[in-house]
């Protein structure tokens, strides 16, 4: 399978997260691959969306979200979970697409080890869930997810026809009513591992 390239996510954002959805998110470890289909995404755009990292400006954590696109954003919350991001749009511009839900396809028992054997449909659904089960952390942030000894990167998997694409607003964000309210968050309809 073809790995997705640079120009693939130097585009506009909610054109990229859109088409993100039914692409592989693969992670290799020791030669191992786990991987599975994109499910669930979020977008994050411009220092003006106030959900985003970026809304106070640029700063040591949030770097990586003003490029270049295609690079790994990972980020700690509540001192304890690990969320993936992957940069998009042009460089000096934030903007980032948040992975929230994965449907497994390689590596199934090692992910149920990293999670404490979790039901399937537990494994990868959530942001912090996908992150423990594919061993993403802070070491991958500013990882360039399009060179070619990427050991996180996105292959080209099956696509979904917009019939089968639901959006809503962002999961569990704060900030303004644009905030709240944009329909930033893209997934597959009907999916069992979608998280909420």
């Amino acid at each position: 399978m073809s790995r997705l390239e640079r120009d693939f996510f130097a585009r506009d954002t909610l054109v990229v997260a859109r088409e993100l959805l039914g692409q592989r998110l693969v992670r290799l470890i020791g030669g191992t691959r786990l991987s599975g289909y994109i499910v669930e995404v979020e977008a994050y755009i411009g220092e003006d969306d106030q959900a985003s990292h970026a809304h106070p400006g640029r700063t040591a954590r949030n770097a990586t979200m003003y490029g270049p696109a295609g690079y790994a954003y990972v980020y700690l919350i509540y001192g304890m979970h690990h969320c993936l991001n992957i940069v998009t749009d042009r460089e000096g511009y934030p903007a980032a697409i948040l992975l929230r839900a994965l449907e497994p396809v390689e590596g199934i028992a090692e992910m149920q080890t990293r999670r404490g054997h979790r039901p399937l449909t537990q494994l990868t659904s959530g942001p912090a869930r996908l992150c423990q089960a594919l061993a993403i952390d802070r070491h991958l942030d500013g990882a360039d997810m399009c060179a070619p000894e990427a050991q996180l990167f996105v292959e080209r998997g099956l696509p979904v026809p917009d019939e089968c694409v639901a959006t809503s607003p962002r999961i569990g964000v704060r900030g303004d009513e644009r905030a709240l309210t944009v329909p930033w968050r893209f997934y597959v309809r009907g999916n069992s591992y979608v998280s909420r």
